[in-house]
């Protein structure tokens, strides 16, 4: 079974060892403060979720190590996924669909549009991670290039419209909406927005979850 809870002060180890898994997509992050830094204020302010499994997948992945992780960035009516990764062993599991829901409810309401930057489609991991296949099953619509990841590699903007009539739902204590950093704050990653791992695109709808809207197609979408 997979759990989806807020990150908490403790996590950034279970995010690093996630981000240690598709480093030879996006370039480093374990060794780089800046990303430490980002995981750390995401957690702070409420916008970081983490999916946890209550058994391992395989009989060589650790019960405790989280199978999933997210953040999140709100600016009304804008709202960001700045970083979703799933662990190489629960791929295709629908942790990716769970923590994308999960956010959906606790962060977002209507109208608005969800954005986030994936990979370009002629990039190597475009394919082999399947996240743009992923987005688009979610009712993401494939918009402009943006800047290259840290790495290098091409970078799409992918965005959701949301209607009028989503409202965010409040959890618990934790569940507000994502407040921004304090001033000052360094979020200094320069590849923050550029990191997303979700590859799981044939993986059915997970019962209960949410089905996120068809947008209109955007520049870029094929039609």
């Amino acid at each position: 079974m997979i759990t989806i809870r807020p990150a908490r002060e403790g996590d950034l180890d279970g995010f690093l060892t996630l981000a240690a898994q598709v480093e030879h997509w996006f370039g480093p992050m374990v060794g780089e403060p800046g990303f430490h830094r980002a995981v750390e204020a995401h957690i702070r302010t409420g916008a970081a979720l983490v999916a946890e499994a209550t058994e391992p997948a395989t009989p060589s992945a650790g019960a405790s190590a989280p199978v999933g992780g997210l953040l999140f960035g709100a600016d009304p009516p804008t709202y960001h996924v700045h970083w979703l990764v799933t662990a190489a062993h629960c791929r295709g599991a629908g942790v990716g669909r769970r923590l994308m829901a999960e956010a959906m409810l606790r962060y977002v309401s209507g109208p608005g549009t969800v954005e986030v930057v994936t990979f370009g489609p002629d990039h190597p991991g475009a394919v082999e991670s399947g996240a743009r296949a992923f987005y688009e099953r979610l009712g993401f619509a494939p918009g402009e290039p943006t800047d290259p990841g840290p790495e290098g590699g091409s970078r799409q903007i992918y965005r959701l419209d949301v209607p009028a009539d989503v409202r965010r739902v409040r959890r618990d204590r934790t569940a507000d909406r994502p407040k921004p950093p304090p001033p000052g704050e360094d979020l200094g990653w320069r590849g923050l927005r550029r990191t997303t791992v979700v590859p799981e695109a044939t993986s059915p709808r997970p019962s209960g979850a949410p089905r996120a809207p068809r947008p209109t197609p955007g520049p870029g979408s094929g039609g």
